[in-house]
């Protein structure tokens, strides 16, 4: 309140101290009306920390009063009317004077006259606000239409019993709310929205709310739509038993909550498009407010017309807010468009079109049952992991230009070791995604393909792969091989994508260089790949030891010992691991790894895994440092190699290969081999002497 000039409070006398408690039930007189009150003890919404804990009780203003006023039989008073004005029932001094305007200072001069105006004083405290117009609200109690939950509440909860959530979560929120729900408001007092067909008595106010009214306004709605209940007279919408009393009747002005309405779309949606569409749902998916929205709605109406759920899974998602974890807002201008990031902005080299494919992986990397980020930065992260992807892709097909699986392709038991890894490989990723997928972990399947591209394929087997490839004749059984892992590398991976990134997987698959028997990747589905995992425990070992050398060749590579790898020797000690000492030698089967002929198993010799010329085993760790040198060798200390053994690198032996860069004393030795090695030496015979026939 305020305005005017207040005098200075009384000086007040203490007569009494009595407990609040001890008041309850005592009577009072109102200090404007001759009317008595009693005292009554609230709920939790009284608290110490805000006003004087002495609040009155309007049960026709507020839900929580309105419960107080039950508990001890209060007069139900609201002399409020719809426009917000005093009725009336206040008296003549407050009729139609704005309850939030000049009626509320009416209200402290009135109370200062009669002398019960104690004190006044402005002061902040909470206070509801339309979201809409930004007003204050009033509460007022009226008379409503109310859906009574409690007859098939149990019904209900034994559908939610039955229906899948993701997350989980959801079902224990939903549980909660319907499990403490008597009954359903279901009508509203908007000028817009589905009408509730029913029709007042003018003089004595009896609803006329029947099955024969209610089939005769539903084909008026169904004909011309919900506006005809508020533009025909009640002549035309009563029934024909009612039309003849139309002057006595009056058609109601509320209108149904619209959680009804949507509620209400299994019925509009799903049952009515029967022959396309089948009920229950097998999906909804909202946002994870709606458990006590749609999701609750829905569940409800259909539960009371049909006696079961109208959606066998119920999935919900977070919202998505700025880069630094703001909700999106025009004002605050930190909106991120979706076509601006598909298109670009007006400055491409700012704001570039990252396309449809980058923001629908960004989707599918973040976990949606909580909130998620999104912002410039964050796409740009995105779009990285993008073109690794299209990059792995175009390396696949690339190499596989002169492969046709009817006649290339290797069997399982004729591949090495890696190659049948590879494909073990391959099959353990396949299966947690499409496990990802039918969970709707799109999260989990976009981490296993990205885990997939960079670690497996991009940093492992595709960059040791290099060689087989670019420097074994053509139909070198070890390169045919190879090819055949690539095969299934890039049916894997575009079948895995496709859901994610389509276009992509669209593309990869319109340039897949044989004849394939489906012309588009979403005819052709998931591939079988029905490999075991193989040698697991030995690859990783193997991952280990790789990444530990390529420590020590990066500080031999800035000492300026070696440049590429394959100028390289790479001196190890084992310490005590047996093991892995044996592992590292049984995998160097021959002296040279480009000797001619080789066998199959030669890919998986450590030399051609490290991308390294030699390898040499040692038994101490200053064997490793008499040969490399202190500052080209780690792993002398304990735990500063993942794999435990202590390495270094120095300068490879021999001469360089000017074929395959690899280095061999072996290198020129062969007559009409001058520069190559042998395996370079038969590879280029072989491809003049097929010039040649060509």
């Amino acid at each position: 309140g305020g305005g005017g000039e207040t005098p200075p409070p009384p000086v007040l006398e203490e007569i009494a101290v009595f407990k609040g408690k001890e008041l309850e039930g005592s009577i009072y007189k109102h200090p404007l009306y001759e009317r008595e009150s009693k005292v009554v003890i609230g709920g939790e919404y009284i608290t110490t920390e805000s006003g004087t804990g002495l609040v009155h009780t309007a049960p026709g203003h507020g839900v929580e009063d309105y419960q107080t006023g039950l508990k001890y039989n209060l007069d139900l008073l609201s002399p409020v009317d719809d426009g917000g004005l005093f009725t009336e029932e206040a008296g003549e001094d407050l009729k139609g004077k704005s309850v939030l305007g000049d009626g509320n200072q009416a209200v402290i001069d009135m109370m200062r006259e009669a002398g019960a105006l104690i004190k006044e004083e402005p002061y902040g405290h909470k206070y509801p606000y339309d979201w809409r117009t930004k007003k204050p609200t009033i509460f007022r109690a009226t008379d409503q239409w109310f859906a009574s939950v409690d007859s098939f509440r149990d019904q209900a909860m034994e559908e939610i019993a039955k229906v899948e959530f993701i997350p989980e979560k959801g079902r224990s929120r939903i549980e909660s709310m319907v499990e403490g729900r008597s009954d359903w408001c279901i009508s509203r007092q908007r000028n817009w929205g589905v009408p509730i067909p029913v029709f007042y008595h003018k003089e004595t106010g009896e609803p006329l709310l029947t099955k024969e009214s209610i089939d005769h306004v539903r084909k008026i709605v169904l004909d011309k739509g919900t506006d005809a209940w508020f533009e025909m007279d009640e002549a035309d919408l009563l029934p024909p038993s009612h039309k003849d009393e139309a002057d006595q009747w009056v058609k109601g002005k509320d209108t149904m909550d619209v959680w009804f309405d949507s509620g209400s779309s299994w019925a509009g949606v799903v049952q009515e498009r029967g022959e396309d569409l089948a009920y229950p749902a097998d999906m909804y998916l909202e946002g994870s407010d709606q458990h006590r929205g749609w999701f609750q709605s829905s569940l409800l109406t259909s539960v009371a017309a049909q006696g079961q759920a109208p959606y066998k899974t119920v999935l919900t998602h977070g919202f998505v807010l700025d880069e630094k974890g703001f909700k999106m807002s025009k004002s605050l201008g930190n909106v991120v468009d979706p076509k601006q990031i598909i298109e670009g902005g007006k400055n491409k080299k700012l704001e570039p079109p990252y396309g449809a494919d980058v923001l629908r992986l960004w989707v599918s990397s973040v976990d949606y049952t909580g909130d998620v980020r999104v912002g410039s930065n964050i796409m740009k992260q995105i779009s990285d992991s993008y073109r690794k992807i299209r990059n792995t892709l175009r390396y696949l097909l690339g190499n596989l230009y002169d492969f046709d699986p009817a006649k290339h392709a290797v069997s399982y038991d004729e591949m090495p070791s890696v190659d049948k890894w590879m494909l073990g490989k391959l099959a353990e990723v396949q299966s947690e995604v499409k496990e990802a997928f039918e969970k709707h972990q799109f999260y989990r399947a976009s981490q296993c393909i990205t885990q997939l591209v960079i670690g497996d394929l991009s940093n492992l087997y595709l960059d040791v792969a290099k060689d087989r490839l670019y420097i074994s004749s053509p139909d070198d059984l070890s390169r045919r091989s190879c090819q055949t892992v690539l095969k299934v590398a890039l049916e894997m991976l575009s079948t895995s994508i496709a859901p994610l990134m389509p276009h992509m997987a669209e593309d990869a698959w319109q340039n897949i260089p044989w004849d394939v028997d489906h012309k588009s990747v979403f005819q052709f589905g998931w591939p079988t790949l029905d490999y075991a995992p193989h040698d697991a425990d030995k690859w990783a070992t193997i991952r280990e030891v790789r990444d530990d050398v390529n420590s020590a060749m990066e500080l031999a590579r800035r000492g300026g010992v070696v440049g590429a790898n394959m100028e390289a020797k790479v001196v190890i000690h084992c310490g005590d691991n047996d093991e892995l000492k044996a592992l590292i030698k049984g995998s160097m089967q021959q002296d040279s790894i480009l000797a001619y002929p080789s066998p199959v198993t030669v890919a998986d010799d450590i030399r051609f895994i490290l991308l390294a010329s030699q390898v040499k085993l040692v038994d101490s760790a200053d064997a490793v440092t008499d040969a490399c040198g202190e500052e080209y060798t780690v792993g002398v200390k304990e735990g500063q190699t993942e794999s435990g053994i202590v390495v270094g690198v120095a300068k490879a032996d021999g001469k360089k290969c000017e074929r395959c860069w690899f280095y061999d004393e072996s290198v020129g030795e062969h007559e009409g081999q001058d520069g190559v090695c042998p395996r370079c030496g038969h590879a280029a015979a072989q491809h003049f002497k097929n010039a040649t026939h060509t």
